[in-house]
């Protein structure tokens, strides 16, 4: 009787533990997600795993008890070092191997047929854990910290995301939010347009069908505008502000005076910040020794900040059905995808 007594307190001990390891598993904000998308083993679950650290409390009252319960049926039945041999294997079975098993469709459902159960467990005890809970962050405030240090830690944390398999955050999203903490660590000289390749316009040239051409066929929207020397520069001309006017007069009437330069060797960041307060969107870029280099503007920097190219007309929006269409199939693929199964844990899963 008493071995009976032994193998099921040892099975209740592993069933616990069990237990705890499924309910942990999917983070609370995801199985309700899961539920409010049809899937019946989250609906079930999320009734006991709601209840948090009150549930985690009942599961390890289950474990401590039968654990010690398990240690003095043993111990006198068999010789202490025997118990003790026993207790500690069956913490290795339950803490250590447990643990690095996967969680498989049985325990899934045996969690969901357990969960109603349990929450009527955890509901009984939770006004009593709640109050401790209070004293306790009331005397000795609970602070959790998030696992990162640095700037590299959360670029890291963003790569783990786009290789996790039930990961459904939009890979140009996690590009994006890569991009924007690393783009800082660029130097405006590396991204910069060199000056061999700027197309300068200068001052005293006239405003006319020739100058809109050529403009045009530069292909961007504003330049650096030049008064004798190239190096000597004294404005900027936005194409806009020569379009739909009279062709008439000479840069020098259209341009704006307004001229702000960078170092080569300065930050993206702070070319960045540079573009915010000035509200300026092409900079020159100068060395060490006051020399005109190159260009950066705006369209560069965020390039640079969102790891893609910024160009005109790069889709329709002028055509009422071409944008319907995209947003119809964008809805329809959407509404096609299928609820992943809970059992999808390839990555370390967070406690809710």
């Amino acid at each position: 009787m008493q071995v009976l007594a032994i193998i099921i307190l040892a099975g209740l001990t592993l069933l616990s533990v069990s237990l705890q390891r499924t309910y942990s598993a999917v983070p609370l904000r995801e199985l309700k997600r899961r539920a409010r998308s049809g899937n019946e083993l989250a609906a079930a679950i999320v009734r006991a795993v709601g209840y948090g650290y009150s549930l985690r409390a009942v599961l390890w009252a289950f474990i401590g008890l039968s654990s010690a319960g398990f240690f003095v049926l043993v111990s006198l039945q068999s010789p202490v070092w025997f118990a003790l041999i026993a207790s500690a294997f069956l913490i290795w079975l339950g803490f250590l191997w447990l643990p690095a098993r996967e969680v498989t469709a049985i325990g899934e459902r045996f969690a969901a047929a357990a969960a109603p159960l349990l929450a009527k467990v955890a509901g009984w005890v939770s006004p009593l854990f709640d109050r401790v809970g209070r004293f306790v962050q009331k005397h000795r405030p609970v602070r959790v910290h998030t696992g990162m240090y640095d700037r590299q830690d959360f670029v890291d944390l963003i790569e783990r995301q786009q290789v996790q398999a039930d990961n459904r955050i939009e890979q140009s999203e996690l590009d994006v939010a890569k991009h924007a903490l690393t783009y800082g660590d660029k130097t405006v000289g590396s991204v910069m347009t060199p000056r061999r390749v700027v197309h300068m316009v200068s001052v005293d040239e006239p405003v006319g069908p020739v100058l809109l051409d050529e403009l045009h066929k530069a292909g961007h929207s504003r330049f650096p505008v030049y008064e004798g020397k190239p190096e000597h520069i004294v404005g900027t001309l936005f194409l806009r502000d020569i379009l739909g006017g009279k062709a008439n007069g000479t840069v020098r009437d259209r341009m704006q005076k307004a001229v702000y330069y960078v170092h080569e060797d300065q930050s993206l960041h702070d070319a960045f910040q540079a573009i915010l307060k000035t509200h300026h969107q092409l900079f020159i870029v100068v060395n060490s020794f006051e020399e005109y280099v190159g260009i950066i503007t705006m369209e560069d920097v965020l390039e640079t900040m969102i790891g893609k190219l910024i160009v005109d007309e790069f889709d329709q929006y002028d055509d009422l059905r071409a944008v319907a269409a995209r947003a119809a199939k964008k809805d329809h693929k959407t509404n096609k995808e299928p609820v992943p199964p809970i059992s999808e844990t390839d990555s370390a899963s967070v406690d809710s």
